[in-house]
């Protein structure tokens, strides 16, 4: 008869605790409940990017730049900046919008999470 070997119980046994199976998922529900405020964030910044180039093109003067703007931010819903928070310059004959704004994301007792967003309507353009 032969004598078969049978692992020991403890080098059988491979995975994760209970205990870390608990931390895992408060890490991942910690994170997720984070993306879940940054993402409307990200989304509303890339409509402010969208509202900026679209007021540079259609607008000559400073407070038609800025009234475009508003326009565009009744229409996409947003209400992080408005044009009077815009800086208009002119470059090379081309009307250009530039916006900074910052974003706080309360996490728990005094911790916070900042986001600073800024912006340009020439922005992956080459400039000459």
């Amino acid at each position: 008869m032969m004598k078969q070997h049978m692992p020991s119980p403890r080098s059988a046994q491979r995975g994760i605790s209970f205990l870390g199976l608990l931390f895992l998922g408060g890490i991942l529900a910690f994170l997720g409940v984070v993306g879940a405020q940054v993402v409307p964030t990200v989304t509303e910044y890339m409509s402010i990017q969208k509202a900026a180039k679209k007021a540079a093109a259609d607008g000559s003067t400073v407070p038609e730049v800025r009234a475009s703007f508003d326009r565009a931010a009744a229409v996409d819903y947003f209400s992080a900046i408005a044009g009077k928070d815009l800086e208009v310059t002119k470059v090379n004959d081309r009307i250009v919008v530039n916006f900074a704004y910052d974003k706080e994301i309360h996490l728990f007792g005094p911790a916070y999470l900042v986001l600073k967003y800024r912006g340009s309507s020439a922005s992956g353009r080459a400039t000459h």
